[in-house]
């Protein structure tokens, strides 16, 4: 039998999702402080997800230890498959984790594609993910990765009907628990997003219902996303990786009303709409 037809498996190119866990200093001891401080709060949030160590940001003479970095993501419960480099592939292939090629936005240059979306704090190795500007894996390791968007880590597989466009998605019933959305431009919601629910988007999410789950726009480093909600109950509101969760209650002005977020100098700023 032809290797090609075999029944057993199948050897395929392609690419796979990850979130970029991009590092842009050699202090880990202040790495370490701050993604303990990120993670505190929602231990569960990024739980298996898969993560590239991008170290692009660092300068030609600058270098950290890789492996103490994955480590620091391992401590977080997530699950690093690779490194994403330029100029530093010299010594970033000594790593014990293979190389990665990275695809930005837009199809910029590395460098550039950085500037554009400078940072990488807790989500945006959220989710954040797709073909065109996560990292994808060398055909060698392609079986270590696995895919960000699906359902919440532990829960069974819900289907969503959705109806969408080239660059909005709609999604018109309520989400149960454990089901994730992600849209790669905008994302519209006419229903409930429940406690355990999450909703992602590349560009803005508008939820016209309440919304109990996670809400995340802008996850590709989007800093001019915002958040539209007619209720806002949330677990879990990000733009471009800034995020708050229950641990830091909003204000009473804010809690179950409409409202608007948005990001000023890297902080979420959550302001009632006026609807009449």
């Amino acid at each position: 039998m032809s290797p090609k037809k075999s029944p057993f498996f199948e050897l395929r190119s392609g690419s796979v999702d990850t979130l970029l866990f991009v590092v842009k200093t050699t202090d880990l001891d202040s790495m370490r402080a701050e993604l303990t401080r990120r993670f505190e709060a929602t231990p569960e949030f990024f739980a298996n997800d898969v993560v590239a160590i991008d170290v692009r940001r660092l300068a030609g003479n600058e270098r950290v230890p890789l492996a103490e970095i994955a480590q620091l993501l391992e401590s977080v419960r997530m699950r690093p498959v690779g490194v994403v480099a330029d100029t530093q592939q010299s010594w970033a292939a000594e790593s014990a984790l293979p190389l990665l090629e990275a695809r930005d936005r837009r199809g910029a240059s590395a460098k550039s594609a950085d500037e554009e979306a400078p940072g990488a704090s807790a989500a945006d190795m959220a989710d954040a993910a797709n073909s065109n500007s996560g990292a994808s894996a060398a055909p060698a390791n392609q079986a270590a990765a696995a895919a960000l968007v699906g359902t919440a880590p532990g829960a069974a597989a819900e289907p969503v009907r959705l109806a969408t466009s080239s660059q909005t998605m709609v999604v018109e019933k309520p989400l149960r628990s454990g089901q994730r959305i992600y849209a790669k431009g905008d994302l519209v919601v006419l229903g409930l997003v429940s406690y355990g629910a999450e909703v992602i988007a590349e560009g803005n999410i508008h939820i016209y219902a309440p919304l109990r789950g996670r809400a995340l726009a802008g996850v590709q480093g989007n800093h001019d996303a915002r958040i539209f909600c007619t209720c806002l109950e949330p677990e879990l509101i990000s733009i471009a990786g800034i995020y708050r969760t229950t641990e830091n209650p909003l204000p009473a002005d804010v809690l179950g009303k409409a409202v608007q977020i948005w990001l000023e100098d890297e902080k979420l700023m959550i302001e009632p709409l006026r609807l009449t």
